[in-house]
């Protein structure tokens, strides 16, 4: 039970996944992102080397559907996965196997796809979308989280009867350079969604901080003393 969507920035060509699930630590599965190259995320029952080696693929020029082709080929229970693959260009590819349980499927949008399973309907791949294409002039972590809080408010995971909470949940966006720009999680938390909208408030007023000191050492001041200065402006 998981909805997720991998979304482009086409002004800057960022790129990035927004995902949350009721399984545990949905952040630490997310290897499939590399600056310059594309995204690509399977769930459901995933399957641990697909991400990897469609980054892999795409890296080498192939094209997302022949990149799905091949993950297919490569793979005995493929009809198990759900699997979303966007390139740098914003091309997409994407499946739903008949072997995903509850309500399932995906749909495309402006540079972004939504994908889901056990969801409690098709809505939530609306609400989705609706988030992401909201603001499109925001920075792209905004607009994945804006996104994941449009599944979750158009019903998320479930049936007509009953709601599994979202318990853990991630973003991860990439530039140019072979590290994330952003990367945010929620491990375990009985409202993940919300949580990691807290982290990546509490995230952005660091950014600065933390990229600045590595590029300025010398001129850096210490980081109690940053923090003491975030609080009196709270104040």
């Amino acid at each position: 039970m998981t909805y997720s969507i991998i979304g482009r920035c086409a002004r800057t060509g960022r790129l990035g996944l927004g995902i949350t699930t009721f399984s545990l630590a949905v952040g630490g599965r997310c290897e499939g992102i590399a600056a310059n190259v594309g995204v690509a995320k399977t769930q459901a029952f995933p399957n641990r080397t697909n991400d990897p080696l469609a980054i892999r693929l795409l890296a080498q020029g192939l094209l997302p559907a022949r990149v799905m082709e091949m993950l297919a080929a490569n793979d005995t229970e493929h009809d198990y996965r759900q699997i979303a693959i966007m390139d740098r260009e914003g091309r997409i590819a994407a499946h739903t196997g008949s072997g995903t349980r509850g309500w399932s499927g995906h749909k495309e949008g402006a540079d972004c796809v939504a994908f889901g399973n056990g969801l409690v309907g098709p809505q939530v791949l609306d609400g989705l979308i609706e988030g992401f294409l909201a603001r499109p002039g925001e920075a792209l972590e905004y607009r994945l989280m804006q996104a994941i809080e449009g599944g979750r408010d158009a019903g998320g995971q479930g049936n007509a009867t009953t709601h599994k909470p979202e318990r853990s949940a991630a973003i991860k966006v990439v530039d140019r350079l072979d590290y994330p720009d952003i990367d945010v999680r929620v491990d375990v938390h009985p409202v993940a969604v919300a949580e990691l909208r807290r982290v990546l408030e509490e995230f952005k007023l660091y950014e600065d901080f933390y990229r600045e000191r590595g590029r300025h050492p010398s001129r850096a001041i210490p980081q109690d003393v940053f923090v003491a200065g975030l609080k009196a402006e709270r104040k």
